[in-house]
């Protein structure tokens, strides 16, 4: 998990560099306008800053195509190079136009990172942390406004400030972004997987999972098979090269596959389905079974009865994953072993204790005198720890007794899970010769995950015996062939051995399959009420606003000028952020995303509901100067913990593979025609309807915000990406007046 972590910081550089850019030009501006005279020439002032907004647009229109086919590393790269050579331009502009030339550069730079961070975060990390790891932008980005804010007011202390150094100084750290993600950075993996390169993708996996270091131990008793944990990843990463065709949601019952014990043949029939798993010599056996599953309902009615008419099924069905979730030990402990993830934050985090707990009853529990096994130990882990000296998770595997499994085949059993509680498995399609159907696996909580249980359930009958889970399944066409469940070849090696592209050429015709287009609703929805909210006019202006609305009268009696009091606000403010963003980085896996925005959008709107009212009601200079700081403080603060990353994160989770890089130019190209609009028409605004105008806009906008996200945004929380897109294309085909 390391390696995943620090990489995404590493990427997140990128964001730290246009944080420092939007806090240097906020007090350049403010020089820029003495020297040239711009006092009267709104217009001006706002194309400066403006420019880079224009620029970030023009390249976001190519970024996503050009990613798809070239990479996210090198894309990257150049931003590294496009950051540094504005810099030097900056620092060297005698005129509006080579200043404006300069702000364009940056712009470019500025729309690669800022597009292509989240997408190569999202594409690299673990499911149950991606989350954590995509506020990493937010949190760098911060970092760099807080920096860049302490230069701006020790260099506005000086006799004459000088807004070129202010500029320049972006070089220096955008050559340290270049070198690190020339010689650190590795690529996308699921980059790799679209072009067939299964080898390098399956290294950077081992490097990004921590897989080149297993122990000795560990790789011994699963018989030096070193990429087994990965196995189920890396056919993952190509399922989701074939995501967005018709998907069906079914229920099974599922219990072991006896013949790896007793070599006895199952009688398979239409009412018994052979499941395979993506490791060698793992399969299950399933029972179609119908009536219980929450995942089902929804799936069939759309929306459940005592919820409004006006939200989006969509909404319902990723929330059915999300609220009944199975408690800890019950599907991982039972056919799946460790089914979460073996990446799983809050499975990581139990107290040593727990593990010698379960230790000692897996030792000691066994079978009683009439042969049946106790229900203690049908629940205990299939993960157990060797001896009980030690502290800490198990250091070598084994399974349970009275699992339906040997000892001697828990390496190429165990199975570590695709992420959030998700399992990939395969079975025959009985309709097309030669074809797989992918199935993605999730237990019903509470329902069939122990001995007997499946007796109460429709279909079900008496004979079916063994420990059983209730699972609710996504059913899709593979992009492999039976071949690949064959003796002669497994799906780990026909992953392996895939050369070349799975799918063809992408056109724009794909942008209008359901899924897809659903997902585009919601990202492009999303990013133009986060920019309507008014974040980037008040970061770009914030030193003038707090000078407006009175900020030198708190800081006149230190010898403070207003412009530094502003810009010491600025910085005081931004560092206040810091603890915000860090907050949503430990609810955003947690909470999850949805919440975040549906309790964070308020608190939004009644800052600014207090910064209108602030400035209609004549309340003094000084309190008027605390209550507009306190007040852009609870909004940024706010602002930062939801509305801030998660539009980005969503928008980097919710669409496929094949059609990601397009969807994302799509959605950034959004994000940046509503960035410029904001911050352009700004310093227009405040000469027209001022500060109480403006804020009131923002205001209602972040009302129209909660109302979408009530509506339309769904919970992708710990979700594998391949997943989130099977959702889509389902939720897609449950709109009213859809079969």
């Amino acid at each position: 998990m390391d390696g995943a972590v620090l990489v995404a910081l590493t990427a997140a550089i990128g964001n730290l560099l246009q944080g420092w850019d939007n806090a240097t030009i906020a007090g350049a501006v403010l020089y820029i306008k003495k020297e040239f005279n711009l006092q009267t020439q709104a217009g001006i002032e706002g194309l400066i800053v403006a420019m880079s907004l224009i620029g970030a647009t023009v390249i976001t229109t190519f970024s996503g195509p050009v990613s798809d086919m070239f990479g996210r590393r090198p894309m990257l790269i150049i931003s590294s190079v496009l950051y540094f050579v504005s810099g030097l331009v900056m620092l060297w502009s005698p005129s509006i136009n080579v200043l404006l030339l300069a702000r364009l550069l940056d712009g470019f730079g500025i729309g690669l990172s800022v597009t292509l961070v989240p997408v190569y975060i999202s594409e690299t990390a673990p499911p149950e942390i991606r989350g954590r790891l995509n506020t990493f932008p937010q949190f760098t980005g911060s970092v760099g406004m807080f920096l860049s804010y302490c230069m701006v007011f020790s260099m506005s202390l000086t006799v004459s400030p000088s807004w070129r150094l202010m500029l320049g100084v972006l070089s220096i750290p955008s050559l340290a972004y270049f070198f690190l993600a020339l010689f650190y950075l590795p690529e996308s993996p699921r980059w790799l997987v679209s072009k067939g390169q299964m080898k390098e993708a399956k290294k950077v996996l081992q490097r990004l999972r921590g897989r080149d270091d297993v122990s000795v131990e560990v790789t011994r008793i699963l018989s030096a098979r070193e990429s087994f944990p990965l196995a189920g990843e890396m056919a993952l990463l190509m399922e989701g090269l074939g995501a967005g065709g018709e998907v069906s949601i079914e229920e099974y019952i599922i219990s072991p596959d006896d013949e790896l014990d007793d070599n006895q043949e199952h009688a398979v029939d239409k009412d018994r389905i052979k499941l395979y798993g993506a490791e060698e010599g793992q399969s299950w056996i399933a029972k179609p079974v119908t009536g219980q599953s929450t995942l089902g309902l929804v799936s069939r009615h759309g929306s459940v009865a005592n919820q409004s008419a006006l939200m989006d099924p969509m909404v319902t069905l990723f929330g059915s994953v999300h609220e009944k979730l199975p408690e800890m030990g019950s599907m991982r402990s039972m056919l799946f072993t460790n089914f979460g993830s073996v990446f799983n934050i809050s499975e990581n985090q139990v107290k040593h204790e727990n593990w010698d707990e379960e230790s000692q009853r897996d030792g000691d529990k066994h079978s009683d005198d009439s042969g049946a096994e106790s229900d203690d130990n049908v629940r205990s882990p299939l993960l157990s720890r060797q001896g009980t000296g030690t502290e800490g998770p198990p250091t070598s595997l084994s399974m349970r007794q009275g699992s339906n499994y040997n000892t001697a085949n828990a390496g190429e059993n165990a199975s570590m899970g695709i992420g959030g509680g998700w399992q990939l498995a395969y079975r025959k399609d009985e309709k097309k010769e030669g074809a797989l159907k992918r199935i993605y696996l999730h237990q019903e909580a509470g329902v069939g995950s122990r001995r007997g249980s499946i007796m109460s359930l429709p279909g079900c009958d008496a004979h079916a015996e063994g420990d059983t889970i209730h699972a609710a399944a996504l059913v899709s066409q593979s992009v492999l062939r039976t071949e690949s469940i064959s003796a002669q070849q497994t799906i780990e090696e026909a992953v392996e051995k895939q050369t070349g592209p799975i799918t063809k050429a992408i056109g724009w015709r794909a942008l209008f399959e359901p899924g897809v287009k659903h997902a585009l609703i919601v990202g492009v929805g999303i990013q133009i009420l986060q920019q309507f909210s008014g974040i980037n006019g008040v970061l770009y202006y914030t030193p003038q606003i707090l000078e407006q609305a009175g900020v030198g009268v708190l800081l006149s009696n230190l010898g403070i000028g207003s412009e530094s009091a502003s810009f010491l606000i600025s910085g005081l403010t931004t560092l206040l952020m810091l603890p915000s963003i860090g907050i949503a980085m430990r609810l955003m896996d947690i909470a999850g995303r949805r919440l975040l925005l549906l309790t964070t959008l308020p608190v939004l709107l009644l800052s600014l509901i207090v910064l209108v009212l602030g400035n209609v009601i004549n309340m003094g200079e000084v309190t008027h100067a605390v209550i507009s700081t306190i007040s852009v403080v609870i909004y940024f603060c706010c602002f930062v913990t939801g509305f801030g990353p998660i539009p980005n994160i969503l928008c980097s989770e919710i669409f496929p593979t094949s059609v990601r890089g397009i969807c994302i130019a799509i959605c950034a190209l959004t994000f940046w025609i509503g960035d410029i609009i904001v911050t352009y028409s700004l310093p227009v605004m405040l000469n027209t309807i001022g500060l109480a105008g403006v804020f009131g806009i923002y205001a209602v906008v972040c009302a129209i915000a909660w109302v979408f996200v009530f509506l339309k945004v769904p919970e992708t929380k710990g979700m594998p990406l391949e997943v989130i897109t099977e959702f889509f294309a389902v939720g897609a085909n449950k709109q009213p007046g859809k079969e």
